[in-house]
């Protein structure tokens, strides 16, 4: 293995304990690990999985006689089979095939044959798939050197466009920066060409917003009628939105907000209009964004390939399904999708925001290679 695709791959895994700070997920080794072995002697001759932590057996649907769309396979937690295991028609593990599980059991590998359907009652991605955003950190130009709104600024920017929108995700630039400081790129290489192309190969990020504010700028009015006045704050944020795959400026944005939007009175008057000046600005901003950022045509990358194993930069968080079929393609133009060199199907999740597939058309895909969402039939 070369060291630029080891280098790759780690930060890959680094990426995926980052991207999202609310959560501390365990992580897995890329390596085979031994069969995962049942807790029971009722369950030695059944087929058991893990799924998020917890261990299911593998029975016969009753209804998939009945209903031919059913699926055919259920997964029942463990308890609840001990329990009435009677009532149930089990899948046992085959003799002659024994069973494999690549990872440790804390951090599963959930994997789904051809032909089989999960019905666990655990939390489903999103069908949209959503783009990978980084929002750097938004140079303050503020009036007041003592004051730093730069951060603020940008984490209220990531929390607004989060809740505007279900196709965005955004990366973590703290992750991002110390990324980049680890290979000697200074921060201001965001715009260059070769450090975009490194983010989309690495973290599947598809654009980069950089940012710098101005102000906010108060003003007091008073009269005698008014002693106490009125303040009326101004903040202008500009940013430009880069694309990672042409690395070049898909769009500039200029936002302040109207005067009249950020008009307080009485105490503190005047730090009551600067943080309705930044909603305001924010709120105008993140409309603009969200719009350019959902119209950006989704794709994902191969991050290696290891035998039978295909491993890529999305999976859950980003929508991916199990099952869901992609397409390497060859790609001049994202909005053209080029011959398809082969197909892979998604069977198993890792970490956060990775997944890996096995090809199953075409020719076997390379590192970096671009993969799409497979259309469906008639589309």
């Amino acid at each position: 293995m070369s060291k630029s695709r080891f280098s790759i791959l780690i930060s890959l895994l680094i990426f995926s304990l980052f991207l999202l700070s609310c959560s501390t997920p365990s992580w897995f080794p890329i390596k085979k690990g031994p069969p995962h072995k049942a807790k029971t002697k009722e369950l030695l001759n059944r087929e058991v999985v893990i799924i998020d932590g917890e261990e299911y057996v593998k029975v016969l649907n009753p209804e998939v006689s009945q209903k031919g769309e059913q699926a055919k396979y259920l997964y029942v937690p463990v308890n609840e089979y001990l329990s009435k295991r009677e009532t149930y028609v089990v899948s046992s593990v085959r003799k002659d095939e024994p069973r494999r599980d690549p990872i440790s059991p804390k951090e599963p590998l959930i994997s789904l044959k051809p032909g089989e359907v999960f019905a666990v009652s655990s939390p489903l991605s999103s069908p949209e798939l959503k783009k990978k955003v980084v929002i750097a950190h938004i140079d303050d130009r503020t009036t007041h050197p003592e004051e730093k709104l730069g951060d603020w600024v940008t984490e209220k920017l990531i929390k607004e466009l989060n809740r505007r929108s279900q196709k965005i995700l955004c990366v973590d630039y703290p992750m991002i920066r110390e990324f980049l400081e680890k290979r000697g790129m200074p921060l201001s290489g965001l715009e260059n060409p070769e450090v975009l192309q490194l983010l989309n190969e690495v973290f599947g990020i598809h654009a980069v917003v950089l940012g710098q504010l101005s102000g906010p700028y108060v003003f007091m009015t008073k009269s005698p009628k008014d002693p106490e006045g009125i303040a009326t704050a101004v903040i202008r944020i500009e940013v430009r939105l880069l694309e990672t795959f042409t690395a070049k400026t898909m769009n500039t944005f200029s936002v302040n907000n109207p005067v009249f939007a950020a008009k307080e009175k009485g105490t503190f008057s005047e730090e009551k209009a600067k943080v309705r000046a930044i909603d305001v600005t924010v709120t105008d901003l993140s409309k603009l964004l969200s719009k350019e950022i959902e119209g950006l045509d989704w794709f994902c990358r191969v991050a290696k390939v290891e035998g039978e194993a295909v491993y890529l930069n999305a999976g859950k968080m980003t929508g991916l399904r199990l099952g869901d079929v992609m397409e390497v393609v060859r790609t001049v133009g994202l909005k053209e999708r080029g011959e398809v060199k082969g197909k892979v199907q998604i069977s198993a999740f890792f970490g956060i925001d990775a997944s890996v597939g096995k090809l199953i058309h075409g020719r076997k895909p390379e590192a970096n290679d671009i993969l799409k969402l497979a259309r469906s039939e008639g589309s």
